[in-house]
């Protein structure tokens, strides 16, 4: 054992070569320097032998030293001032060494002692340049580094003084005038990335907005979202709609955040935000994040549109103020935001406010914020913030149309509205191009790549965004552009918290807070709602206390007639739709049509036309009393079986009732809007 121990010592085996080896391998790169200054004295003395006598050799010799040190400083143009000007000067003396060497010999006069002086500190000088370019090598260690450039074709780009932050490495960076822009440096981010062995979304590149050739580049060596975080609770139970909701944490670990109201004094304006993301990719956590903040304010209303059934959301239901679980409830929900918006807008307008601000969800008591023609203060109850989110918004668009939202997204923000949009791919095929520019602010979580376009603005991908490099295989991965958050951090990628099984608790506990200590809807936002949807709005409904222990719940007498109560009081024995027949009277005699078989029946009658239209107004009222104010042919088919009357002729009833203005058209063909009886009177 011992045998092979010794020589491996002696040879620095183990290593994969011999201390020569080593040694040899090590000096090579600075080689060249000494070998040129050796070839030089070589020339030098096979030139005088040569051309010692020769007038027209030293002509010609002048002539090429002139040349060479020339086309060297043009071919310098290409690197650093510092290489340019040590090239020319190393070129020059040489050149002009080699000349007075062939003419007067190499040992003639001083030349000699230049040769042996002056040629090993040229050769020293680039090997000490050698060095230090090595140590410099890392582009986190400052601006002297150009290895890494020249590797990505930006050989001609000059890095600055870098600043090194945790886990953040920020950099200066200026090409070469006329001949690079800032879209070079972004085509090139993925070599950049590849050079330094990152993932491609490390490296991003923020151009100057007052330069086409200056910017800074970014890079993050160490991925902190790998280890996800979970949710522990709102950030700011009982504060403000208008304060920052944190949904997650950036690569860095600063804080993620988002803001929906606008705000004057910061220059922010009120947004509508799109949630975009393949399936796998988060959409439900990043929701959850974003509504569990919401509910935790003490001046905001959201209502939810889920076709889903709130599979996702049914912790933090009870807090929504208005719930919709697809079809005709969302149909009545995005025309009742539709209602609210000019109602809403009114009010602010009256107020003195040309935007939603926190103070207008407060009792109106101010000089400034007042209705009242003579300026004292009018005591209005204040007007909560809107959000009014729609979850798997494909469903609706399919529906309603793709320009479904685009009214709201166009005149909701000044109205103290704000519209979330929350779908898988928001291509121009399913939302229509003027909804989608009315949506400034996007949450992108992972996609398709050839989806990245449609999510983020085309400079945030120039920067180094790519949502499409995490498909579904990191779930809650996302850029975040919106007012408010400085441009620099739109490429850079952040993760939202993780809902385990166990925020269940936290999430129930929240929406129990918002049912008791959150807003109610504003008289205005509620009138307006309530023309639109009539029962179908409800609000927030406080359960009723359960009965104290070892009680039984107490039945109410329904009140009426003596003979028509039971003597304990324990309400009607007959049918309340039976309720009305007096048992004395005489039945009604026989009309024609009694005997034509009806669907269902042996025998029935065709109700005449006074009748059916009686018939056909209670229905709506029934409809309307259910909750579905949004009707169609297709709802009366039953109705229809019952009361042997066609589909036809419900068809013309209900253009009949929308030119009486008990309907309203919807966007969907064949779709009636009930509008509600006393909107209607």
């Amino acid at each position: 054992m011992f045998a092979f121990a010794g020589p491996g010592l002696l040879t620095g085996e183990g290593g994969g070569g011999s201390v020569r080896g080593y040694l040899l391998h090590r000096v090579k790169p600075h080689l060249p320097p000494w070998l040129a200054v050796g070839a030089t004295g070589v020339a030098g003395a096979l030139g005088h032998w040569r051309w010692a006598d020769s007038a027209a050799a030293g002509v010609g010799l002048t002539l090429s030293s002139v040349i060479l040190t020339g086309a060297t400083w043009w071919a310098g143009r290409a690197t650093s001032q510092q290489r340019r000007l040590h090239s020319a000067i190393t070129v020059a003396a040489g050149s002009a060494w080699l000349t007075a060497a062939c003419l007067a010999g190499p040992m003639t006069g001083p030349l000699d002692d230049l040769f042996l002086m002056g040629g090993p500190v040229v050769a020293l000088s680039w090997n000490v340049r050698m060095v230090l370019r090595r140590n410099d090598a890392d582009p986190q260690g400052g601006g002297a580094d150009k290895g890494l450039l020249e590797k990505v074709g930006l050989a001609r780009a000059q890095i600055g003084q870098a600043k090194v932050e945790p886990n953040r490495v920020t950099a200066p960076l200026s090409l070469e005038p006329g001949e690079q822009t800032n879209d070079d440096v972004s085509k090139a981010l993925a070599r950049i990335a590849s050079a330094l062995d990152l993932p491609v979304s490390a490296v991003r590149y923020l151009p100057s907005p007052d330069s086409s050739r200056r910017g800074e580049l970014v890079i993050v060596p160490e991925d902190m979202l790998a280890q996800s975080a979970e949710y522990e609770g709102p950030s700011n139970l009982g504060g403000s709609i208008a304060e920052p909701l944190v949904i997650g944490r950036y690569d860095d670990g600063s804080p993620l955040s988002l803001w929906l109201p606008g705000d004057p004094k910061a220059k922010r304006n009120s947004t509508h935000l799109l949630i975009a993301g393949g399936t796998g990719s988060g959409k439900g956590e990043t929701a959850l994040n974003l509504q569990t903040e919401i509910l935790s304010r003490r001046d905001v209303l959201l209502w939810v549109s889920d076709p889903k059934a709130f599979q996702d959301f049914a912790p933090l239901r009870p807090g929504m103020d208005w719930t919709a679980e697809g079809g005709a409830d969302t149909e009545v929900m995005v025309e009742a935001v539709k209602a609210v918006i000019p109602a809403r807008t009114r009010w602010l307008g009256a107020h003195g406010y040309r935007q939603w601000l926190p103070e207008a969800a407060e009792q109106q008591t101010s000089r400034e914020h007042t209705c009242r023609p003579d300026g004292r203060p009018c005591g209005c109850p204040g007007m909560p913030f809107l959000v009014a989110w729609f979850e798997e918004a494909a469903n609706t668009l399919r529906n309603l149309g793709d320009d479904a939202f685009t009214g709201i997204a166009q005149e909701a923000r000044s109205a103290g509205v704000s519209l979330v949009v929350s779908l898988q791919r928001p291509s121009y095929d399913q939302m229509s191009t003027s909804t989608r520019a009315s949506l400034p602010s996007v949450i992108a979580l992972g996609c398709d790549p050839r989806d990245e376009g449609f999510s983020l603005p085309e400079a945030v991908i120039d920067a180094g965004a790519h949502p499409g490099a995490w498909g579904n295989r990191r779930p809650g991965y996302c850029y975040v552009v919106s007012p408010g958050i400085p441009e620099d951090r739109y490429p850079s990628p952040g993760r939202t918290f993780a809902f385990p099984a166990r925020a269940t608790a936290l999430m129930e506990q929240l929406a129990a807070w918002a049912l008791r200590e959150g807003a109610t809807a504003d008289p205005v936002t509620a009138s307006a709602v309530t023309a639109v949807a009539g029962r179908a709005y409800t609000g927030r409904t406080v359960p009723t206390p359960a009965p104290a222990a070892g009680t039984r719940p107490r039945l109410t007498a329904v009140q009426g007639d003596d003979d028509m109560s039971n003597e304990q009081g324990h309400g009607l024995l007959v049918d309340p739709e039976d309720a009305g027949i007096d048992p004395e009277a005489d039945l009604p005699d026989a009309e024609q049509g009694d005997d034509t078989p009806i669907f269902g029946q042996e025998t029935g009658r065709k109700p005449g036309p006074k009748e059916a239209r009686e018939l056909f107004a209670r229905a709506l009222e029934e409809f309307e009393q259910a909750g579905q104010m949004i009707v169609g042919p297709k709802d009366f088919m039953d109705w229809c079986d019952r009361n042997n009357l066609s589909r036809p002729w419900v068809s013309a009833r209900l253009k009949e009732a929308a030119e009486n203005g008990r309907l309203e058209a919807t966007n969907a063909t064949g779709r009636w809007r009930i509008v509600p009886v006393l909107a209607a009177a």
